[in-house]
């Protein structure tokens, strides 16, 4: 359960069809650095394979200069089983990490930790409250996994697909992105046009692979996250 929330809180299936292009939407005349705007929110329908709605989910991005700060937050459940994640993350202004606190319940259990990056000395710095710590060496400018969405989005923006690298989240996670397609999608009832990319990610225990659907608008809208998993595809929807 845990694995999935991660994935698809990454941010039923949305119907797809039309063309496909050799490449994401070229860079919008004029493209900044950030193609999304300080205070900006998106709410999402999580889904189950069926369609059905499994709970909320929201991304903002918050005030503050110079860096950033984003968080996401996700409130689902199964009968008897509550669902409950909390992700704040701060970076500098080219995405870098700075800190990720992670405050989660899933059922009976819960969880608070932080993680500080100390981009100088190379180390992610990982405390548990009411736990251990420990640390484990980190490259240099690492993402955690929220800032690399909106880092991801900076790069579409500019006609970019982001390069291979190892993001931390607590441990260490390497991600690969491709273009897949750029197909038509349904959301919220209205077809649009989408760039699709396909993320992959392997980490200490595990390995995963979602696609991300990104609207071909200036900002770059996450559309529609999907993670494929054994009990079927659960999804990320945007509701705007």
């Amino acid at each position: 359960m845990r694995h999935w929330l991660f994935l698809i809180a990454l941010l039923g299936p949305a119907n797809q069809g039309g063309g496909q292009s050799s490449s994401p939407a070229p860079a919008t005349a004029g493209a900044t650095s950030a193609p999304f705007a300080r205070g900006e929110v998106l709410r999402y329908s999580a889904n189950w394979p069926s369609g059905l709605s499994l709970g909320e989910a929201e991304l903002k991005v918050g005030p503050g200069e110079p860096g950033w700060s984003f968080e996401l937050s996700l409130d689902a459940g199964l009968p008897g089983f509550e669902i409950r994640d909390r992700y704040r993350s701060q970076s500098d202004g080219q995405f870098c990490a700075i800190s990720l606190e992670k405050d989660f319940i899933h059922g009976s259990r819960k969880s608070k930790e932080k993680v500080s990056y100390d981009r100088p000395a190379r180390l992610a710095k990982r405390q548990t409250i009411g736990g251990g710590a420990s640390e484990v060496a980190i490259p240099d400018c690492v993402k955690d996994a929220l800032s690399f969405l909106y880092f991801t989005r900076r790069e579409l923006a500019n006609g970019r697909v982001p390069a291979a690298q190892t993001l931390n989240f607590g441990a260490p996670y390497q991600v690969s992105v491709a273009y897949t397609d750029s197909p038509q999608i349904e959301i919220g009832g209205t077809r649009q046009a989408a760039d699709r990319l396909t993320v992959s990610l392997r980490g200490p225990a595990s390995s995963h692979t979602i696609q991300i659907f990104f609207a071909r608008d200036a900002a770059r809208t996450p559309l529609l996250i999907r993670a494929p998993l054994p009990l079927g595809t659960f999804s990320l929807e945007l509701t705007r």
